[in-house]
């Protein structure tokens, strides 16, 4: 019987220079869904890529002194390494400066034209070169790109235009018939309400004032305008020809089944991408997922804050698959997430470390200690067996409804709360009680059969997502992955196989301060990376904000109304210390309330602050805060609190938590 179809795509990534963590998630987040669609028993194509073109580029390598192409084919080649890294398992990667891609966009912007779909004219606005966009002055936010917040610069230039007017209502029509085609929800309505409804400005489809683009070969003043050229990517890769020669690979596999990108270019793939597909009468994607941003500490990554995070070097300190454990079942469905190097840390001791490899680690060491390593299941079950045996053939179908809703850290859950039954299995059959009776020795050889079928079963359904881990599980066990239709059963371990002799520690537990240690390390190497790149270096100038001497001294100061005087035994009353968010939520009750845990040492305290309008609980967690402890408890909203956040006030009543200047333990005292 064939094989069902699954083509999935994720964005391509921008050239510019290295992919911090945040844009590495998307590669992870893809591979699993692939592999895990594999596992179901699909055919998978799964395509990535890097796109290449655009002013930007051409800016960037005028500063290195070297052609576009030579930073490109530099700056691709450190992508595509990231990914191979950490396990993407990609069908296709594409380049959008391959020959036939080129080909292939300057037939699809000639097509356009002759249909009456693009025309030449002017474009007169503001242009924000690292976004590639142009906007209007009643778009901007403050003046300054609505997508990024950087600055933008007047510009006009003759230029073509698609219209995106031909095919508007046809596309709202589209999207309130396919409720599945853009997700999560909360994007669907972001984009009808922002951006469809209101009415659509025709899109600027090429350029003049650069060169580094694909040729409009009807027009040499003029190259493709990174849009159409990089979207194209998707029909591209896969062998669309604009002629009517596509490829079988291309007849086979479009529509793609997936669009898997980030919430920030949701505009362009849900409303442009889908237009320029009706302008060439081909068939719209399945589904188009936008995902949330994973921000570091509860800030989206900048070098010029100091605070990115790269792939290679959080592999190098806790593994890959460790790292893309952290990254998927972290990040929400959609709301952003947040990784640190302590929330790291945690999760790896805890979860991984503890549940997952210590149960490992203890079934295999009991089978050698017992039974020379033999496994065999010697059928004295006893009631207890049957919770474990029904969670663990239950599992797969919990994971699959998760996955059909792209919801991979619920997944993720699932399958550890298998793991988490088998470790209280062990505890309620107590194998070390039973290795002293010899009149128990089949129960005891049952209990450790079943253990081994329960971690078959979970890691079968965890290899989409820890692929090295689950190798090193099935090696242990001596035995291999397991097709999703054979998860139905329990007992399908072969009896008499034997484990490993010396099991491998899956997971070492970490030291917080040793691994603080070398992120310091890595900080500062990075930190001086970038006043390298910037200069700073040499006029001695810090990244703290940009600004000048001049800019600092004339910002803006508040004068507010003083209180009385107090004295130091007044103050010495008050006990501040540093304390870690690890847990917060929205008090359902109150519209301003939030309520977070506050490990501070060794205690953790609740503590209720009315910043909701302020900060999510997502970019709460994780944060490193200034705590008034000693306040005597008081219950808002029906919650008690423990104590207070410190945060400053400006004169609109925008609230910023206080932090540490500098990394301080959970603990440490405010003096």
């Amino acid at each position: 019987m064939e094989k069902k179809k699954f083509y999935m795509t994720t964005a391509i990534a921008y050239t510019s220079g290295k992919p911090h963590i945040g844009n590495t998630y998307e590669a992870i987040l893809a591979d699993s869904i692939a592999r895990y669609k594999r596992l179901e028993g699909y055919e998978v194509f799964l395509q990535t890529g890097t796109d290449e073109h655009g002013q930007k580029i051409e800016e960037k390598a005028a500063a290195k002194g070297i052609s576009p192409k030579e930073f490109v084919d530099e700056v691709a080649g450190e992508i595509q390494g990231i990914w191979d890294l950490v396990g993407t398992s990609y069908d296709k990667f594409i380049r959008t400066t391959d020959v036939p891609h080129e080909k292939q966009v300057q037939k699809i912007f000639k097509k356009f034209y002759e249909k009456g779909d693009i025309y030449k004219g002017y474009y007169e606005g503001m242009y924000c070169t690292p976004c590639e966009s142009f906007f209007t002055a009643s778009q901007l936010v403050d003046g300054k790109c609505p997508d990024c917040g950087r600055p933008c610069q007047p510009a006009k230039e003759e230029a073509y235009f698609l219209k995106l007017s031909n095919y508007t209502d046809r596309l709202i029509e589209h999207i309130n018939t396919h409720p599945e085609f853009i997700q999560p929800e909360s994007r669907k309505n972001e984009m009808m309400n922002n951006f469809l409804l209101p009415g659509l400005q025709d899109l600027c489809v090429s350029r003049t004032s650069f060169q580094w683009g694909v040729p409009v070969d009807f027009d040499a003043r003029h190259v493709v305008y990174v849009w159409i050229d990089a979207l194209s990517n998707y029909i591209t890769g896969i062998g669309y020809d604009c002629d009517g020669n596509s490829t079988e690979q291309f007849d086979k596999f479009w529509p793609a089944d997936l669009h898997l990108i980030g919430k920030d270019i949701l505009r362009f793939h849900t409303i442009y991408w889908p237009i320029m597909l009706m302008a060439l009468d081909l068939p719209l994607p399945k589904q188009i997922f936008g995902h949330p941003w994973l921000l570091q500490g509860g800030e989206k990554m900048s070098k010029s804050k100091g605070n990115v995070l790269y792939a290679d070097d959080l592999a190098k300190v806790f593994g890959v698959d460790a790292v893309r454990y952290f990254v998927l079942h972290e990040m929400p469905f959609d709301n952003d997430g947040v990784i640190t190097w302590e929330l790291l840390v945690e999760r790896v001791n805890s979860d991984l470390a503890n549940t997952l490899g210590n149960l490992v680690n203890r079934t295999i060491s009991m089978s050698n200690k017992y039974f020379g390593g033999e496994v065999i299941n010697a059928e004295v079950c006893e009631p207890v067996d049957e919770e474990l045996k029904t969670l663990a053939l239950e599992t797969a179908g919990k994971v699959a409804e998760k996955m059909e809703n792209l919801r991979v850290a619920d997944a993720i859950t699932e399958i550890f709360s298998l793991y988490k039954r088998c470790n209280k299995y062990i505890d309620e059959t107590m194998p070390w009680a039973l290795a002293k009776d010899e009149t128990k020795q089949g129960r005891l050889q049952t209990v450790l059969y079943n253990l081994i079928e329960s971690i078959c079963i979970g890691t079968s359904l965890l290899a989409p997502f820890m692929p090295e881990t689950a190798e090193k599980i099935f090696a242990q066990l001596s035995t291999k992955e397991r097709a999703f239709d054979e998860l139905n059963v329990f007992g399908a371990y072969p009896n008499g196989s034997k484990v490993t002799q010396t099991p491998e520690i899956l997971f070492a537990r970490l030291d917080l301060k040793e691994v603080l240690a070398v992120a310091d390390q890595i900080k500062a190497a990075q930190a001086a990376e970038y006043a390298k790149e910037t200069g700073l270096a040499e006029t001695g100038q810090t990244d703290a904000a940009d600004k000048s001497a001049d800019e600092k001294n004339t910002e803006c100061v508040i004068d507010i109304e003083a209180k009385p005087e107090i004295t130091y035994d007044d103050f010495a009353k008050l006990q501040f210390q540093v304390g870690e968010i690890i847990a917060c939520e929205e008090v359902k009750k109150s519209k301003k309330l939030l309520c977070s845990q506050v490990k501070i040492g060794s205690q953790v305290k609740q503590i209720v602050s009315g910043i909701k309008a302020h900060y999510t609980p997502e970019q709460m967690v994780g944060k490193r805060v200034m705590v008034l402890v000693n306040l005597k408890p008081a219950t808002l909203a029906g919650i008690v609190s423990e104590g207070m956040l410190l945060c400053a006030e400006d004169e609109n009543g925008t609230l910023a938590l206080m932090v540490p200047e500098k990394e301080m333990p959970s603990g440490a005292e405010i003096c």
